[in-house]
């Protein structure tokens, strides 16, 4: 008996006269689609996303509760399930076990884009891992919305995701990336914001100018830039600038390297540093000249970063 296979947007179709059905490589004929959703304004989303939330067997929703709205204003009737970050992993094996059917689904979060600071890594490693296709429906993204109207230079920035909750591990990793010369890019949460912005003043300098984008696309939408002192001051006086999401972006360092030592710590640093690491350099121009040993310290990192 011969078959005739016709492979229609991604489905197969087997001839309707045919009393049986050949074995089917189902792999290669399903996808998980990542698709990004508005981060505010229902109607920030690509014409593509849509078709696809259409069209494919399943959704699977970071809060299925807060994606029904979606689905609901754009027509979109197609079966949910959920899946988070808390997600245990019978219910990956069941989002592939869809996928190896040959059932398409897309991959959704609350806002944005997924695998941003939000779900979906661990179920992309394993569909990648067993040979499913993964395809990305781009979109909003509340990272690039907030770059793109910051003021601050583009060409390179790094992206630090939510900074740790608690003030002394906050302020570690503040350290860590205070000499960074790229633009910075930071989530935060209403309830921690101020608090990360006075470790930001205490820790990068009340004089690092920064942009606070709120509730970016939505109804009260904020976007200031100023310095960290101001900034403050204008946050601290106004409790409503507290509330909703935030992106803070933050210029990067612009401190010449050696400007915070003498003249003659900063040249017995440079001739010590062609021979010695970072800290017997530092720790050996302390001795020599007096100076402060952690100044020295963070002037040689720097020193070691832009040579």
């Amino acid at each position: 008996m011969q078959y005739t296979l016709f492979f229609i947007t991604g489905k197969l179709n087997v001839n309707p006269d045919s009393d049986k059905a050949p074995p089917i490589a189902m792999n290669s004929i399903s996808s998980l689609y990542i698709v990004s959703t508005p981060i505010g304004n229902l109607a920030d989303i690509t014409l593509r996303a849509i078709e696809v939330l259409k069209t494919v067997d399943f959704i699977a929703a970071e809060d299925t509760r807060h994606t029904a709205r979606l689905l609901q204003h754009h027509n979109v009737n197609t079966r949910m399930i959920s899946y988070h970050d808390h997600s245990k992993q019978d219910r990956v094996e069941e989002i592939l076990d869809h996928l190896r059917e040959g059932k398409n689904i897309a991959l959704v979060t609350d806002a944005g884009t997924p695998l941003i600071s939000d779900p979906g890594y661990k179920l992309v490693v394993c569909a990648r891992n067993a040979g499913i296709t993964v395809t990305p429906i781009p979109g909003a993204s509340a990272l690039m919305a907030a770059v793109s109207v910051a003021g601050l230079p583009t060409d390179r920035f790094v992206f630090e995701g939510f900074l740790p909750a608690k003030q002394l591990a906050r302020k570690k990793r503040l350290e860590e990336i205070s000499q960074e010369i790229r633009t910075l890019v930071f989530y935060e949460s209403p309830h921690r914001v101020l608090a990360c912005l006075q470790d930001m003043s205490s820790v990068l300098g009340s004089d690092r100018e920064v942009v606070v984008a709120r509730e970016l696309t939505k109804t009260f939408e904020t976007v200031y830039k100023n310095t960290l002192s101001e900034l403050l001051l204008w946050m601290e006086n106004d409790p409503n600038q507290q509330r909703g999401e935030f992106v803070l972006v933050v210029n990067g360092n612009k401190e010449k390297p050696g400007a915070e030592i003498g003249l003659d710590e900063d040249h017995i640093l440079d001739i010590l540093l062609q021979e010695l690491s970072v800290k017997q350099a530092s720790s050996l121009t302390a001795k020599l000249t007096g100076g402060n040993k952690k100044t020295l310290y963070r002037v040689a990192v720097k020193k070691k970063q832009s040579s």
